[in-house]
C-alpha cells in the first residue's frame, strides 16, 4: 500500500519539501529566522488597523510572507497530529527556560502541547482565514475595524513559531514502540 506524502507547498519560498515535517521545519527557518516571522506577523496585525499600507513599496514581500505562514500552519497541523508518535529529543535544563518566551513552562518542556491547544481553540481553516484577513486589511489604505477575534489566532501563531523553533533547536524523533513478548 502506498503512503500519501504531504506536500508542505514550500516551493514558492524554500524549494519543494514533501512528507517530512522535520525537513519542512529546516526549510522554513532556512528561508528566514524566527524574528523575521514574528516581526512581520506583528506588523501585519498592526497595519490592519492603519490607513498606511503594509509593504506598499514591495507588495510581493507580503505575498511571500503570507505563503510561508500559510504553509507553516499546515506544518503545525501535521506536527499536532504526530504528537503522540514523536517527542522532543533534547531536554534543556529548567533554568534555560526564558519567561520572555511566549511559551509556558509546560509548553517549553513539551512544545507539542502548543499545537494541541491551538487546534483545539481554532481550526486550521480559521487560522488560514485569519492570515488572509490580516493580509487583506493590512494592504488596504482604508482602516477597518475587523469584525472577528484577532487576538487569539495571533497569540497562538506566535506560540507556534516559538514551539517549532524550540523543536528545531532541540530536535524531534519518533517514539520507539516497546513490543511485548
Amino acid at each position: 500500500m502506498n503512503k500519501n506524502t504531504i506536500s508542505f507547498e514550500t516551493s514558492s519560498w524554500a524549494g519543494e519539501v514533501s512528507g517530512n515535517p522535520i525537513k519542512a521545519v529546516e526549510a522554513f527557518f532556512a528561508f528566514a529566522d524566527l524574528d523575521y516571522y514574528k516581526q512581520n506577523l506583528t506588523e501585519v496585525v498592526v497595519y490592519s488597523y492603519k490607513s498606511e499600507v503594509y509593504e506598499a513599496n514591495n507588495p510581493s514581500n507580503a505575498f511571500v510572507f503570507y505563503t510561508a505562514m500559510n504553509n507553516f500552519l499546515k506544518l503545525c497541523y501535521c506536527l499536532q497530529e504526530k504528537s503522540k508518535k514523536w517527542k522532543v529529543t533534547a531536554s534543556l535544563p529548567s533554568e534555560m527556560f526564558s519567561p520572555l518566551s511566549s511559551l509556558t513552562k509546560e509548553e517549553y518542556d513539551n512544545p507539542f502541547i502548543v499545537f494541541q491547544k491551538a487546534f483545539n481553540e481554532k481550526t486550521l481553516e480559521e487560522f488560514e482565514s485569519f492570515l488572509c484577513l490580516m493580509l487583506e486589511l493590512s494592504m488596504s489604505p482604508n482602516p477597518t475595524d475587523p469584525y472577528s477575534d484577532l487576538t487569539t489566532p495571533y497569540i497562538y501563531l506566535i506560540k507556534m513559531l516559538d514551539a517549532v523553533y524550540l523543536m528545531k533547536e532541540r530536535g524531534i524523533e519518533k517514539i520507539k514502540e516497546c513490543k511485548s513478548a
